[in-house]
């Protein structure tokens, strides 16, 4: 474990990157709670997306980094600003009007479009929960309504009455003149509606912990700002959670980075400390736009998990946080595959290297073996070129190329045979387009059905391929490249396509000659 903790150490690992700055904190003395915290949060205004999975899971990994640099216990809170008013309505939900007609009230008291739990916040709550649950992530959560109404963040309410000044300094600073005459850090819920009120604050009474101002029928009226009777502006509110509970780490999307100078000024105001924050780039749809939960673009977690397993998406997180990278269906092949890439060099690699690589992370140094004796790509073109319908379609090929296999000892390439049928079937039948070979293609391809027919040398995917490799090289394709294309475009419908010996393995050999015969005489194409 020593030379492991050394290792992490001098890490470039982002996770231990990040692990060691929060570890400076506490250089001279531990937490006077007894723990390091780590929190992400969540705005339930819309069905959980894919990028607050991603939070949680960087963040986990930041921890689990932690945890190896560190004896100082960790918990990590998953903070839900489910006391927010409903500023519009989520495209992507049922019950449109009956949405509309409790605009502005906290999440926490519209009614469930979805008529599953007591409000809107509570079901998104639940559905995130649900996801952050599956993939067994440790957490606590923490309902902003709660935080509010339970007294849990009374002391830092009134902190923050007695700081008014202060903090409206801080705040107005930030504002267009025109909304500057209107604002207050404070946001009352009215007696009256029960909405979110964005309206002027008449007075602060520090001594009494309360705020007047003119309700939506024009009664003056005072509340306490605790017991959950007003909430704070979202900026403020960012930088008072981090002083009520003392958070020491927190990331977020590059959307709220020209906001942190003041989210810190405002925990430190009220007494905190500011956390370490992480800065992460946004993810893109498939047409570069920015992934919304209320529009609903992009890929949910859901639609993720239909095609491949849990552990490709936390390997899509662990790559490159402060790159944007475009989120669509097209990148679940190659996540697949590389994360079984680096699960099989896990073994032979260095300490240094282990806690370089990925999977380290994903599986917070628990790192299981890969059964994926076949890619998943490969298992794409096959479940195209032999027209599966489901798995038990694939697994006659798969036990040709690998005997040993069976659903029983591989688990992972089982499920992967399922995704791949589910995946063919929903993006690659629709969009396939074969075509004729061109004069050269075409006798290129003759000589490889002619030496397939006459193959005597096995299933090495090693020998086919390069049998295949050096048909290319006497039909003189430059660049070689060329010669592959053409055969993924004219035999199975794709641009790119898997090392195409290893294919031959896979599909056969006989019927690989018989594939090629179909496509010269031109009934793919057709």
């Amino acid at each position: 474990m020593t030379a492991l903790r050394d290792a992490a150490m001098n890490s470039k690992a982002w996770p231990f990157e990040e692990a060691r700055r929060v570890l400076k904190r506490y250089e001279k003395k531990d937490p006077e709670k007894g723990y390091v915290l780590f929190e992400t949060g969540y705005g339930p205004s819309g069905l959980p997306h894919i990028g607050t999975f991603g939070e949680v899971a960087r963040t986990t990994m930041v921890r689990r980094a932690f945890e190896l640099i560190s004896d100082i216990p960790t918990r990590l809170f998953v903070f839900s600003d489910d006391l927010d008013g409903m500023r519009k309505v989520p495209e992507n939900v049922p019950n449109q009007e009956l949405l509309k007609a409790n605009i502005q009230k906290p999440l926490t008291s519209v009614p469930d479009p979805f008529e599953e739990y007591p409000s809107f916040g509570d079901h998104n709550n639940a559905m995130l929960r649900r996801f952050l649950d599956t993939f067994g992530f440790e957490y606590e959560f923490i309902s902003a309504t709660d935080f509010y109404k339970s007294g849990r963040f009374d002391a830092t309410l009134l902190k923050a009455a007695e700081k008014y000044d202060a903090i409206m300094e801080v705040m107005l600073a930030s504002l267009r003149e025109e909304r500057q005459q209107s604002y207050s850090c404070f946001l009352p819920i009215s007696p009256i509606s029960g909405r979110v009120l964005y309206v002027p604050i008449k007075q602060v009474d520090a001594k009494n912990g309360t705020i007047t101002f003119d309700d939506e029928d024009g009664t003056e009226t005072t509340l306490s700002v605790t017991g959950g009777n007003v909430k704070l502006q979202w900026k403020p509110d960012f930088g008072a959670r981090w002083a009520a509970l003392d958070v020491d780490f927190e990331m977020y999307g590059k959307d709220h980075s020209t906001n942190t100078p003041i989210y810190d000024a405002i925990c430190e105001i009220l007494g905190g400390k500011k956390p370490d924050h992480f800065t992460y780039e946004l993810f893109l749809d498939q047409d570069g736009q920015k992934i919304s939960k209320s529009k609903g673009n992009g890929l949910s977690i859901d639609e993720w998990l239909t095609y491949a397993a849990t552990e490709s998406l936390s390997y899509f997180m662990y790559q490159k946080p402060k790159t944007a990278k475009r989120m669509h269906f097209d990148v679940i092949p190659k996540a697949v595959d590389e994360y079984h890439q680096q699960l099989r060099a896990y073994p032979t690699q260095t300490p240094e290297q282990q806690l370089a690589n990925p999977v380290w992370h994903i599986h917070g140094g628990n790192v299981p073996e890969s059964d994926l004796v076949v890619p998943f790509q490969m298992l794409l073109n096959l479940a195209s070129v032999a027209g599966a319908k489901d798995k038990t379609g694939l697994w006659g090929f798969i036990n040709r190329y690998a005997p040993e296999a069976s659903p029983e000892k591989n688990p992972s390439l089982d499920a992967a045979a399922e995704f791949a049928v589910r995946y063919f079937t929903d993006f690659v039948a629709p969009t396939r387009s074969f075509r004729l070979p061109t004069e050269q293609e075409r006798r290129a391809m003759e000589d490889l059905a002619g030496r397939l027919a006459a193959w005597e040398g096995g299933n090495d995917a090693e020998e086919l391929q390069t049998m295949v490799f050096a048909i290319g090289r006497e039909h003189q394709f430059e660049p070689m490249k060329d010669w592959f294309q053409a055969l993924y475009q004219v035999l199975l419908g794709a641009d790119q396509g898997p090392r195409f010996g290893g294919f031959i393995a896979l599909y056969g050999v006989a019927e690989t000659r018989a594939l090629i015969e179909r496509a010269l005489a031109g009934e793919l194409a057709a």
